[in-house]
């Protein structure tokens, strides 16, 4: 279910905001590692539980004294206290009510001496209906519940301290009223409300909108006390199925809603060894509910949070704006915000064509290739911000695509041998969804798919000659000519393994379903629109890393060869598959600069620093898992088939990338400020 999405507005991005994470006994290290990435988010406050089981179970006592101190030191924190030790529980479990109920007010009363000074509100229980945290079945009227919180909220009260009601989720107003009935609501200073809309199947047909219920309650508690504030204790959004970019989007929305606060569930998503309730171990949803991975790697939400908090996420978010005429026939690219994704859509939107570029834009810098894009050709630009592992999220897009252009991929090696599963959902199984969305479509679209040279391996068994500054083969042929697509494909790495899968299911959707598809082994790419990184783009990287006059490492000696293509040559050869597509259907083409443009690390870091005017700081590190030696395209057969050749010879190329850089990424004038300006 989608929800509506909600005019942003610089009220909404300047509101604070929070998150909700549990810590569990012993969690030390865990809470070190994720406080100060919270905090980075721009954060302004925390809910977290103080169980009352825990707290008496052994050891408990310690660890609260450590984590509520620590947290709070950083932080305004909203302790939930909650869960019955089982021994004083009436049905021996730990949702169940207090055999004395007044204990659970005793406890309260104690958690505020011993630690009030580190918080201001107090939250009394958690989700009333939910069995993990009360067992509604003892205690079908709530009467139990009332007389246990209501005794704890006055009382916390009449301390000094701001009791807040946890809510239902879904939302139920006649418990709420019924809280006010019984007097709840007249000792409480904030309510709070729970809702995962899209998230629950519980929440699926009873949702109506932030403004529907959030008002409904308003008007509840304002019979019996207004003013009661409404607090978003808990809402979030799982990620379950990839689609990182409706969670950014959920959380803005969330933020624009009438409520006095907002408290994000969560950080971090749940371990996939810790079990989360009873029967529902293996609902993939409850575990991926954080802005982040359980390893602490940022997804879309956290990682936008830390470039800038909720500005910085409204910016990204709202660049998804549907505009698409239901007569357009668009061309889509996939991974479109990226180097050549981004370069290719400018060439199509030049000769006027609508151009759907598709994009979870989780790779840092390229929302920035997507405004531009948007900037320079308005309509006809269409973002559909999803992600390519996500079929559900992505097939309208194809519906009415005249060509298909797959660049949207995990493309480090580094990061699949980390990740090796993530790397295979995103190369692998994320072309397959293109594949199935394109043929689902039924207007049979071209589908032409950037693949990559290391599907021929790490080419060990290709003798190799070391010369000067550079490695070459000992074959004159090779030597001559470079790899040619006749070389035995030999997968090597899971990223080599998952772009060499995609590969081949691209090729055979013209076999098997005939579907015109092509597909292009890429070389080194490189260009303006590039943000290059160690793992990837590294003759962006080292042009980037030296104009700001930090190091460079080196994996290897620096002596291997690559050909490097300019963007331009290669969003040409693009266009010249495309516009031949029932000739090169079912073919594979190598795509690189080839022997003339065949240069090696060390070569390209001496052209380097002639541009600059100065030395660059070197550093040298073992050679890579899958580094090959030398991989030079052979592209006679795109240059027979089609006539393409590289036009941009090596030099001229860098030194056409430097001058971007330095007008793009660092003064906007031409020049490095306190530094020299590149030669012309």
């Amino acid at each position: 279910m989608r929800e509506p999405q909600i005019p942003h507005s610089e009220a909404a991005t300047s509101k604070s905001y929070g998150f909700v994470e549990w810590f569990r006994p012993g969690d030390y290290d865990r809470t070190e590692r994720i406080l100060p990435d919270i905090l980075a988010s721009g954060a302004s406050y925390l809910r977290t539980h103080l169980s009352w089981a825990e707290y008496l179970a052994p050891g408990g006592e310690a660890w609260f004294d450590w984590l509520i101190p620590r947290l709070a030191r950083d932080i305004e924190i909203l302790p939930c206290v909650h869960y019955t030790p089982p021994s004083l529980s009436r049905t021996g479990r730990s949702s169940g009510p207090p055999v004395e109920l007044k204990a659970y007010a005793d406890f309260v009363d104690h958690i505020l001496t011993r630690y009030g000074s580190h918080f201001s509100h107090i939250e009394l229980w958690n989700e009333p209906n939910n069995l993990l945290d009360w067992d509604w079945r003892e205690d079908s009227d709530f009467l139990l519940f009332c007389e246990m919180v209501g005794g704890a909220a006055y009382w916390a009260k009449h301390r000094g301290w701001k009791p807040v009601l946890g809510g239902p989720c879904p939302f139920d107003p006649y418990w709420v009223n019924l809280m006010g009935e019984r007097g709840i609501l007249n000792v409480v200073d904030a309510v709070g409300f729970h809702g995962f809309p899209g998230t629950w199947d519980s929440e699926e047909g009873a949702w109506g909108g932030w403004d529907m219920h959030l008002g409904e309650m308003r008007r509840i508690i304002d019979r019996y006390n207004s003013d009661a504030q409404i607090w978003i204790t808990e809402t979030g959004y799982s990620t379950w199925r990839n689609d990182e970019m409706e969670q950014a989007r959920r959380f803005v929305n969330a933020l624009n809603v009438p409520a006095d606060r907002m408290y994000w569930y969560s950080w971090c998503d749940v371990p996939p060894d810790v079990p989360v309730q009873e029967g529902l171990w293996f609902d993939p949803r409850h575990y991926h509910l954080g802005a982040a991975t359980h390893d602490s790697q940022s997804k879309l939400l956290a990682r936008l949070l830390m470039e800038g908090g909720a500005k910085r996420l409204e910016e990204v978010t709202r660049l998804a704006v549907p505009n698409l005429s239901c007569k357009a026939a668009p061309i889509v690219v996939t991974g479109g915000s990226g180097f050549i994704g981004s370069n290719l859509a400018e060439s199509f939107l030049r000769d006027g064509e609508d151009v759907i570029v598709l994009d979870n834009l989780g790779r840092p810098g390229v929302d920035k290739n997507l405004a531009w894009l948007m900037e320079r050709y308005g309509k006809r630009v269409h973002a559909a911000l999803a992600d390519v592992r996500d079929l559900r999220s992505i097939e309208a897009a194809f519906t009415d695509a005249k060509a298909v252009f797959h660049f949207a991929a995990q493309t480090a090696v580094t990061t699949s041998l980390g990740h090796p599963i993530d790397d295979f959902e995103a190369n692998a199984r994320g072309t397959l969804n293109v594949l199935e969305a394109v043929r689902k479509s039924g207007k049979n679209a071209p589908v032409i798919f950037a693949s990559t040279n290391k599907v021929y391996g790490s080419l060990e068994n290709m003798e190799m000659l070391e010369i000067d500054d550079r490695y070459i083969p000992a074959d004159e042929v090779i030597r001559a000519n470079g790899v040619g697509e006749s070389r035995p494909l030999d997968f090597c790495t899971p990223y080599g393994c998952s772009k060499g899968v995609a590969d081949q299911y691209v090729l055979d959707y013209a076999k098997s379903f005939g579907l015109p598809t092509a597909v292009l082994r890429m070389s080194c790419v490189y260009g303006p629109r590039q943000f290059g990184t160690e793992d990837q783009g590294w003759v962006a990287h080292f042009l980037i890393r030296a104009l700001s006059s930090e190091p460079i490492s080196i994996y290897g000696n620096g002596k291997q060869v690559r050909d490097v293509l300019h963007v331009s040559d290669a969003v040409a050869a693009y266009r010249s598959v495309l516009e031949n597509i029932h000739q090169a259907k079912g073919q594979a083409f190598n795509l690189g600069g080839g022997p003339r443009n065949a240069v090696s690390v060390l070569a390209v870091l001496r052209e380097i620093e002639k541009l600059i005017g100065r030395s660059i700081d070197l550093r040298f590190d073992d050679w890579r898992p899958g580094d090959q030696y030398y991989f030079v395209a052979d592209t006679g057969k795109l240059h027979g088939s089609f006539g393409w050749q590289a036009q941009v010879r090596w030099r001229e190329g860098i030194r056409h990338l430097a001058e971007w850089l330095v007008a793009n990424r660092f003064s906007g004038d031409g020049t490095l400020s306190g530094k020299r300006k590149v030669s012309a």
